[in-house]
C-alpha cells in the first residue's frame, strides 16, 4: 500500500486530509511539526509528502529541501500547502523543488486528484517556477470521484469512529431545527470537517472559507478592543441569516437560518448544542 505523509500543525487539517486519502486506499502517516516529519520520513519512507508551509519549528520549504537532498528519497514527490497565495510562495516552492503547490482553502477533491497525479509520476520530476500551478479551484469537475466524508473513522480507530458518529448525529439534530437550511463545521483555516442540510454545490466550501475569514477578522477586532476571544457573530442577508460560532480553539460552526423569525430559537439550540459538538470533535 502506498504511503502519504501529511505534515500540518492543525489536527483538523490532518484529519480531513487523512479521511480523504484513506478513501483512496492509501496509508496515511501524519506529523504535527517539522521534527516529527523528518523522523517519519526516515522511518517510513513515504511515497508522497504533503506539507504545510508554516510549521511550529521548521517550515515546509525546509522539509522539501530535506527530501530533495536526501540520497535515498530525493525523487519523492512533495506537495506544499500555503494559506498565502502570492508569487513569493510560488517562487520559493519552485526553488526548493516542490512538485505541486496548493492554497488554502481548497476542496479535498482537488487534493485527491493532485496526490493521484503525484503517485502516478514515476520519475518524481519537479516543476519549474513557470509551471507551478495556479490556485486550486474549489469547484471539482462533475466526473471527479467524490471524496469521503471527513468524519469517516480512520481504520483501526474506535474512538474516532465514536466521535465521528456523535459529531454527525449532533450536527444533523441541529440542522433539523425548524428554519435551519444547513450547518457547516470547519476548522479555523477553512477546511471542512462536516456538513449537513440543504447545500447546493460548493456552498459548503464557501461557507467554510467565509467562516474562517470572519472569525479571524472578528477575533482581531476583539483583541484590539480588549473583549477577549470570539464567541459568535451574526450576518443578516435579504434571504437569510448566517450564524457563526467558535467551537473551542480549533473549530467553527456556521448555520444558515432561512426563516428570520426562527433566529432566536436557533441561537438558543446552537448554544445548547455547542458543548456536545466540542466534545465530539
Amino acid at each position: 500500500m502506498q504511503k502519504v505523509l501529511v505534515v500540518d500543525d492543525s489536527l483538523s487539517v490532518r484529519k480531513v486530509v487523512e479521511k480523504a486519502l484513506e478513501g483512496r486506499g492509501l496509508h496515511v502517516l501524519s506529523a504535527a511539526s517539522g521534527a516529527e516529519a523528518i523522523e517519519t520520513i526516515e522511518r517510513d519512507r513515504p511515497d508522497v509528502v504533503i506539507c504545510d508551509v508554516i510549521l511550529p519549528d521548521k517550515d515546509g520549504y525546509q522539509i522539501c529541501q530535506y527530501v530533495r537532498t536526501h540520497p535515498a528519497i530525493s525523487s519523492t514527490p512533495v506537495l506544499l500547502i500555503s494559506g498565502i497565495d502570492n508569487g513569493t510562495v510560488q517562487a520559493r516552492a519552485a526553488e526548493v523543488g516542490s512538485n505541486e503547490v496548493m492554497f488554502k482553502p481548497f476542496g479535498v477533491d482537488d487534493l485527491v486528484r493532485k496526490v493521484d497525479g503525484l503517485l502516478g509520476r514515476a520519475n518524481g520530476s519537479t516543476l519549474p517556477a513557470s509551471a507551478i500551478p495556479p490556485r486550486a479551484s474549489n469547484s471539482a469537475p462533475a466526473a471527479a470521484p467524490k471524496a469521503p466524508s471527513p468524519t469517516a473513522a480512520a481504520p483501526g480507530s474506535r474512538d474516532d469512529a465514536r466521535d465521528g458518529g456523535a459529531l454527525k448525529q449532533r450536527l444533523a439534530a441541529l440542522a433539523g431545527t425548524p428554519g435551519v437550511r444547513f450547518a457547516v463545521l470547519t476548522d479555523r483555516e477553512g477546511f471542512l470537517i462536516e456538513t449537513v442540510g440543504d447545500l447546493t454545490p460548493d456552498t459548503d466550501e464557501v461557507a467554510g472559507a467565509l467562516a474562517s475569514c470572519l472569525a479571524e477578522a472578528s477575533e482581531g477586532i476583539g483583541r484590539e478592543l480588549g473583549q477577549g476571544q470570539l464567541v459568535g457573530t451574526m450576518l443578516e442577508y435579504e434571504s437569510g441569516t448566517l450564524l457563526l460560532y467558535a467551537l473551542g480553539p480549533s473549530a467553527l460552526l456556521a448555520v444558515l437560518v432561512a426563516d428570520l423569525g426562527a433566529v432566536g430559537k436557533v441561537r438558543y439550540y446552537v448554544r445548547k448544542a455547542m458543548p456536545g459538538l466540542v466534545r465530539a470533535l
